[in-house]
């Protein structure tokens, strides 16, 4: 069974979606990737959206580590439920509605998000099968949506070729872990992550 990491919640246990539809984001991996989120220090009082949510577990963590409002967006009827249940947990916790689940296929989402609707922070861990050019559609849909500073992580098989970055949004960074690879992104304007990140490599 997985669980809250650290922050508010740290150690509740999350529930899981069943069968093999899903690939869930490993311990190792979703330590490694908020260490890292911590250091660059985006997470407190962030809006943070997570893409093909899955059992929403990455959302529900940065709720449980500052983050001001979350949104889980999942397609699948019983991953949403997941999604609902774990938001269920994260929201009693801190005594408030940080996290809200939107079931939706991610494209639509996007494309009914409000002009001036922002994020600081966006994960998307796509369906392996998804090919790369719709998974640079999403991003390209995403860009407009992002603060100055924001980071997208974007979860995929270290056997994946590297995301096709839209205009205004570029990597900064990768990292391998076993069969999964992260690519780190930010706005093309943005200065802060840049910063953090020769902080944290020094």
């Amino acid at each position: 069974m997985s669980r809250i990491v650290a922050g508010a919640a740290g150690g509740t246990p999350l529930a899981n979606v069943p069968g093999s539809q899903t690939r869930p984001t490993t311990d190792r991996v979703k330590e490694a990737l908020f260490s890292r989120l911590d250091a660059f220090n985006v997470l407190g009082g962030a809006r943070v959206l997570d893409l093909y949510a899955g059992s929403g577990a990455l959302g529900v963590e940065s709720a449980s580590r500052g983050a001001e409002t979350v949104d889980l967006v999942e397609f699948d009827a019983k991953a949403s439920a997941v999604c609902q249940r774990n938001a269920d947990v994260i929201n009693g916790v801190l005594g408030r509605k940080a996290v809200t689940v939107h079931r939706s296929k991610v494209e639509s989402f996007l494309d009914r998000a409000a002009e001036d609707a922002t994020w600081d922070v966006a994960f998307l861990d796509p369906p392996y099968p998804l090919e790369e050019p719709a998974l640079a559609s999403v991003l390209e849909k995403l860009a407009p949506h992002l603060n100055d500073g924001a980071v997208v992580v974007v979860e995929r098989s270290s056997r994946a070729t590297e995301p096709g970055w839209p205009e205004g949004l570029e990597r900064f960074a990768e990292k391998k872990y076993g069969e999964t690879r992260l690519w780190y992104a930010e706005p093309s304007s943005g200065q802060d992550v840049d910063v953090a990140l020769e902080a944290e490599d020094q």
